[in-house]
């Protein structure tokens, strides 16, 4: 095994330690064997002791230290060429894309919410009653219809809502419907679920659950089904679980934020094998296969992970904002890999990357409004 890294010859890899079987997959071995060639298991008889730990422990971050100066040198440097290495096979050298992108985006995330106390922003959050009102305010603004086209027209129009006095108005509707609802629950459920509109349907049983939440206190939905007899579909858990989240979205918008920032890093990992589809459609003649493209796309997100970090280093440091100057550094090098890696033209590449960058952040907006849907769906 003489590709193996060179041991040094002390403490439990010493050759009057070295075995004729692997002690983890029983594989014969050789007393000239540094490694078992079917597991890699070190070959050594020798028991552990504080001083072998210590010194594999620092091995370990030597050499993933080593891995990761190469990575990011390579990134940095040669746009393109970390993918192009990788994929014919010299990965030894460099740090696995997946977890190497999945550990920057974990870090610049909680950077920026470790920063910023989004937890300061609840104080903003509205009342139950708001919460309601909210809730109603589409339906009423619906009714009212202004043709503004000048700055007068505008103020007149700002004044025509201020003499309805639109806030009491939604106010005084809420405490209507809500009576209306704990008069009689079941009658008015009743009339909800046999509604033909679905979206209506869907919007009077929010009306419906909100009234029961903030009022009767029922968080569950079991307990709602228990006392007013709601049939257990998916509809009715949907619409329930949906109110539930947007009352306390608005009552804690800052922890609410919080939570979808920390579900970011996850979502990169769904979208980008998506994207990934889209480039190797967008290169289908070339000799790559779909893995090739995808691991392109980890390494350039890498990079720009990288650069959103040192951006947000020196804008902390020195109360700047160069976040733009490194989306610029980000555009050109992105450019650059893409021609480097796929060998193609200017022209080629420019269209390309136009298209590409058009795709990407269509489905990164799909990405955030799936990811918000799926919050208040959740929170």
């Amino acid at each position: 095994m003489d590709n193996k890294p060179t041991l040094t010859s002390k403490g439990r890899y010493k050759l009057k330690y070295r075995g004729t079987e692997c002690l983890n997959c029983s594989h014969p071995l050789d007393v000239s064997d540094k490694y078992c060639p079917n597991c890699s298991q070190i070959n050594s008889t020798k028991k552990l002791s504080i001083t072998d730990l210590v010194d594999e422990f620092f091995a370990n971050i030597i050499s993933y230290d080593s891995k990761l100066l190469k990575t990011l040198s390579a990134l940095l440097l040669r746009p393109g060429r970390i993918t192009a290495d990788y994929v014919k096979g010299k990965r030894v050298s460099y740090t696995n894309p997946y977890r190497f992108l999945l550990s920057l985006a974990i870090i610049y995330f909680l950077m920026l919410s470790f920063s910023n106390d989004f937890t300061s922003l609840d104080r903003l959050g509205v009342t139950e009653n708001d919460n309601a009102s909210i809730l109603l305010a589409d339906e009423v603004i619906g009714d009212l219809s202004f043709n503004v086209g000048s700055s007068g027209e505008a103020e007149v129009a700002q004044n025509t809502l201020d003499s309805l006095q639109l806030s009491e108005k939604l106010t005084d509707q809420t405490n209507l419907r809500d009576s209306l609802i704990l008069a009689s629950p079941n009658t008015f459920y009743g009339t909800v679920k046999d509604n033909p509109s679905i979206s209506e349907r869907f919007q009077q049983k929010q009306d419906f659950f909100s009234t029961l939440i903030r009022k009767e206190k029922l968080y569950d939905f079991g307990a709602v089904h228990q006392k007013y007899g709601v049939e257990a579909s998916f509809e009715n858990r949907l619409a329930f679980n949906a109110t539930k989240s947007f009352l306390r979205a608005t009552q804690r918008p800052g922890s609410f934020i919080s939570a979808m920032i920390s579900k970011l890093p996850f979502v990169i990992f769904f979208f980008l094998p998506v994207f990934a589809l889209f480039i190797w459609l967008m290169y289908v003649r070339k000799k790559y296969n779909y893995t090739d493209h995808l691991i392109f796309s980890f390494h350039n997100q890498s990079l720009l992970f990288i650069l959103l970090i040192i951006s947000f280093l020196i804008d902390a440091i020195f109360d700047v904002f160069s976040g733009w100057i490194f989306i610029f550094v980000f555009s050109f090098y992105l450019y650059k890999s893409m021609r480097r890696f796929y060998s193609e033209g200017r022209f080629k590449t420019i269209v390309k990357y136009t298209l590409l960058n058009t795709i990407f952040f269509i489905l990164a907006t799909f990405s955030v409004a799936i990811l918000l849907a799926g919050s208040m769906l959740t929170y």
